[in-house]
């Protein structure tokens, strides 16, 4: 497995961390990482190992507000500027790998944007895949919580606090847990601003969904209490017969970081080849 870093711009001046893993011989095709709330890219070297093992290039940045990359913790002046952001990705991929497949992965929070993203933008993806998508969450949100991060999103949006997410609802596995805990670039806060995009969104591409164009894997585990396990089936059965939807048993938010890794690893690879 080959690594590449390097930083790039974005359309308003940010610059962002960019990794790539690749294969040893020319890549099936190019899968594209996009990661969840608070966390980095840096936390998914094991499935870059998986996927490059299997002939495929993994590649992905740490979001503008995360990881090694520029801006206010947990915060974006707007949803379309995190879209705008995949999408200058894209381009660097395909520079990168001119004509070889494209498929766009996403967990949690990156999940909700790779939904998005075929529902708001055109592309020449083969396909998509989200795990654990943050499409609504596990809990339904106090309503007065919601109007306060409405009224400080029209006057300071980006007012952060705390996200409130467990450590130990990510993975039954405590060296994962343990590791997110001690890891430097992982941060708990998220904006007003930052919140309403993906709260929206999610309900957005729920009511949206019969419309996705393209070949789609939704998996997530059956205990998740972070985001809502029944809306991504829910998803996955609106959006018809080009999804396939796979969900994994007791597992928590984390399916990647679960007992059943090895299987999460071999379905993905498996679903990549077919399409």
């Amino acid at each position: 497995m080959e690594i590449t870093e390097w930083t790039w711009k974005t359309s308003d001046g940010l610059n962002l961390y960019a990794c790539q893993w690749a294969p040893a011989v020319a890549p099936k095709a190019a899968v594209v990482l996009v990661h969840g709330l608070g966390e980095h890219i840096g936390r998914y070297v094991h499935v870059a190992a998986a996927l490059t093992g299997a002939g495929y290039a993994l590649l992905g940045f740490d979001l503008r507000g995360h990881g090694k990359s520029a801006g206010p913790r947990g915060h974006t002046p707007t949803y379309d500027a995190l879209l705008n952001d995949i999408s200058a990705f894209l381009d660097q991929v395909e520079n990168r790998y001119p004509g070889v497949p494209r498929f766009l992965y996403g967990h949690s929070l990156g999940a909700n944007l790779v939904l998005n993203y075929p529902l708001r933008r055109s592309s020449t993806l083969c396909g998509f895949i989200a795990t654990g998508p943050w499409l609504e969450l596990a809990f339904q949100p106090p309503a007065s919580r919601v109007r306060l991060a409405r009224l400080a999103n029209r006057i300071y949006p980006a007012f952060s606090q705390s996200n409130g997410l467990k450590a130990s609802d990510l993975s039954h596995d405590p060296v994962v847990v343990a590791a997110y805990q001690n890891d430097p670039l992982v941060h708990e806060m998220i904006s007003a601003r930052m919140f309403l995009s993906l709260y929206d969104s999610g309900l957005w591409a729920l009511a949206h969904a019969a419309e996705f164009p393209l070949p789609l894997l939704v998996m997530n585990g059956s205990q998740d209490a972070l985001v809502s396990a029944p809306s991504a089936r829910l998803f996955a059965e609106r959006a018809g017969a080009k999804a396939t939807f796979k969900g994994w048993e007791g597992m928590y938010h984390e399916i990647h970081n679960e007992s059943v890794q090895a299987e999460v690893f071999e379905y993905m690879i498996d679903w990549l080849g077919k399409h």
